[in-house]
């Protein structure tokens, strides 16, 4: 009865030998393509100078495919090389096993032109909404054949999506990286306090204390959201929200017609401070700084598309 040795390999009764795998007993791809090339050209010096190698190098190759089938191949003589009855019969052996090594590879090839032929993001929204468009231009120049797909939501949500597999690579705004993830910081980002301009507190002449901040209730994103978990964490807690929306457009246009302060990120208001539809109110004795993270599953660092699109965050963020 087999069992199974020490090494995970099956052994015969209490003291027999271990059975070799396959990859012991037959000879490897190359040499296998190196005796094909010596059947077809009739000689080790055109088969060593189509392959690029030394002439000894493909006596020496041959010799040792020899030693391992434990049968004699090819006869060399001065008129060239001859197969023996033993290398033709694995001569065409070997040409079946190549002809299969081309078919698989030729899969693989097919494999990895599907997976490069789309890229399925999963982003938090200040970063759906501000950064991705430029970022995926950037991308559509350099690949302009493969599919994107965008899927934006709060931080909790796009690990959720990468865990379930529906996303190749997500984008996060919160303090930490969510467990099970690996990450590469793309960019930072500050939240600004805002109000319409009738607001008290945009006639402030000095910082809002953090304490009256926090004990306000406030237009804000919903739970989950990275906005809300860093705000939340820098002040200690938060009172019970004024609104509570589930888009940063909400939040501004919300906060844009009167109805309350709100919380948002710099790069999100940018416009509307301009032109002096919200005021951005200073705070004293707390800061609201995040940094931008791309994350991905433990152990599947982004590939093809993905690690493109990765490589643009950072070019874009460090370029002046």
């Amino acid at each position: 009865m087999s069992e199974r040795g020490d090494g995970g390999l099956p052994v015969t009764g209490d003291s027999g030998p271990p059975v070799a795998g396959l990859a012991h007993r037959v000879p490897d791809l190359g040499a296998l393509e190196l005796l094909l090339a010596v059947a077809r050209l009739g000689s080790f010096g055109r088969a060593a100078r189509e392959l690029g190698i030394t002439q000894p190098a493909v006596s020496s190759r041959i010799r040792s495919m020899e030693r391992q089938l434990g049968v004699a191949l090819v006869e060399r003589s001065p008129r060239g090389s001859r197969l023996t009855d033993a290398g033709a019969l694995v001569t065409d052996w070997a040409r079946r096993i190549v002809e299969a090594a081309e078919a698989f590879d030729a899969g693989a090839q097919a494999l990895r032109g599907r997976r490069d032929s789309r890229l399925r993001v999963a982003a938090s929204m200040t970063i759906a909404e501000y950064l991705l468009p430029g970022w995926l231009m950037a991308l559509r120049a350099e690949r302009p054949d493969t599919a994107v797909s965008l899927l934006a939501g709060n931080s909790a949500t796009v690990a959720e999506r990468l865990l379930a597999g529906e996303a190749d690579l997500g984008f996060v705004e919160g303090l930490a990286v969510p467990p099970g993830f690996d990450s590469a910081v793309v960019g930072h980002d500050r939240l600004v306090v805002v109000t319409a301009p009738g607001h008290p507190w945009a006639r402030r002449r000095s910082p809002l204390p953090a304490e009256e901040l926090a004990s306000t209730p406030l237009i804000l994103r919903e739970e989950g959201s990275g906005t809300r978990q860093v705000l939340d964490t820098a002040l200690g807690g938060l009172a019970r929200p004024l609104l509570e929306l589930s888009s940063t457009t909400a939040v501004k246009s919300s906060a844009v017609s009167g109805a309350g302060p709100a919380v948002l990120s710099e790069l999100a208001v940018g416009e509307e401070l301009s032109a002096r539809r919200l005021v951005s109110v200073p705070v004293a004795g707390v800061r609201l700084d995040r940094t931008l993270r791309a994350v991905w599953r433990t152990g599947h660092r982004p590939t093809g598309p993905g690690r493109d699109l990765l490589g643009l965050t950072r070019g874009l963020r460090d370029s002046p």
